[in-house]
């Protein structure tokens, strides 16, 4: 399914003329529900500063930067009639569908519910959170690599403000050949402090699944892998890799998060664990992963707190907008295994996808409650053991990154 130039052209005339206070467009009331318009057009940049591996892709064309229109989604909500709420979006960049779904807030409680359709599943803090008001231009490793995004699914949650229970049965997503994999997700919140100004959430997830089935070789089997881009969207490269787990059966990941509002600073953290167990003489795989970050509004605002998420506000002055600086530490170990360098040939057991680390320092302008700027500078550390060379090789670049938001 693909958009025409002329239909995104009317949808950001229609985000255009809306006001500049929301950022929906209410179109009408079609059979007893409030049906609304949003949107989201995101174009990035890339600069490598590369060390060993040519970060754009390319062996051939010396280019040390990418540029890519990066997401172009179109969404349609709906609420009522009594306590049904709906949503059907796209994106027109991927060619993909994103939520689609219907939602029955039981008694009317936004946090009682049951939801069918295709939804994000009740696993990380940072996957939940909406896209838009990412902290830094690349969600972290962890969250790129093992948090299980929008599935078809059925979901039923519950709780109040503070805490809240939810569980999810899922199957692929709702594009072929993307996603897949059937399987369950849990995820508990608690917010202690629950209050402007002053939030502190803890959280706990568990997904568990069957992995993805591929081609290996000559035969079809259930085959699993794992790897990572160094913090850029753009890369085309990924340093650290497992390559094709043979014989993958199950993938269960556990997540611990957690985040503290005090004011204009955000401090916030996440550690995955994943296990792909494996068959025949194979051992399990097992990586893991986290991050940490500081964010601070310097023009003042602060965060609210809405389904187990931090909540960004609107600019206190829009026509100056919100400023915002942060500072991330991110980390993923791929290794599971070691090597032998004792004698003539060196002998791996198990895998050896490598490890990397990178800091990211950033900053953010929304202007208004349409528009976002977003630079990153990115210093990458990784290492991964080359079978070929007989060594670990490290690679270590560097990444300048910048983004143009446009939403409504």
């Amino acid at each position: 399914m693909k958009l025409s130039r002329r239909t995104l052209s009317v949808a950001l005339l229609a985000a255009l003329a809306a006001p500049a206070v929301h950022a929906e467009v209410p179109i009408d009331v079609i059979a007893g529900s409030d049906v609304s318009f949003e949107g989201l057009l995101q174009a990035d940049g890339n600069w490598f500063n590369n060390d060993v591996a040519n970060l754009n892709g390319s062996a051939t064309d010396g280019s040390k930067n990418d540029f890519e229109l990066r997401r172009a989604e179109l969404v349609l909500k709906g609420k009522g009639p009594g306590n049904i709420e709906w949503a059907l979006g796209y994106d027109a960049k991927a060619d993909k569908w994103l939520d689609t779904n219907l939602k029955y807030k039981i008694g009317g409680n936004s946090s009682h519910f049951v939801q069918f359709g295709q939804f994000k599943q009740p696993n990380s803090l940072e996957e939940l959170s909406s896209t838009k008001n990412n902290d830094f231009n690349s969600k972290a490793m962890i969250t790129n690599t093992w948090a299980v995004a929008r599935r078809l699914g059925v979901a039923y949650g519950m709780g109040d403000a503070n805490w809240s229970v939810t569980g999810s049965v899922f199957g692929r997503e709702l594009t072929r050949n993307l996603g897949a994999g059937n399987g369950y997700g849990l995820r508990g919140t608690w917010a202690p402090i629950n209050e402007t100004g002053n939030i502190l959430h803890f959280g706990l997830s568990y997904a568990n699944y069957n992995a993805e089935l591929g081609a290996v070789g000559a035969n079809v089997q259930d085959s699993q892998r794992w790897r990572a881009r160094p913090d850029a969207d753009l890369s085309g490269v990924r340093l650290v890799d497992t390559g094709t787990l043979t014989l993958a059966d199950k993938v269960a990941t556990t997540g611990l998060e957690s985040f503290f509002v005090h004011g204009p600073l955000k401090l916030q953290g996440e550690y995955m664990r994943s296990t792909t167990s494996r068959g025949g003489t194979f051992g399990d795989f097992t990586g893991k992963g986290g991050y940490v970050s500081a964010v601070w509004n310097v023009t003042g605002e602060t965060w609210g707190y809405k389904a187990g998420t931090p909540t960004t506000p609107l600019p206190n002055e829009p026509e100056s907008g919100m400023w915002q600086v942060g500072l991330r530490y991110d980390t993923i170990d791929l290794n599971d295994g070691s090597v032998n360098t004792s004698g003539a040939t060196p002998v791996v057991t198990g895998v050896l996808g490598g490890k990397m680390d990178t800091w990211t320092l950033g900053a953010n302008w929304y202007l208004r409650s349409n528009f976002k700027l977003a630079a990153n500078y990115v210093k990458v550390s990784s290492s991964k053991y080359n079978t070929t060379a007989r060594a670990t090789v490290h690679d270590d670049p560097s990444i300048v990154e910048f983004r143009a938001q446009f939403f409504w």
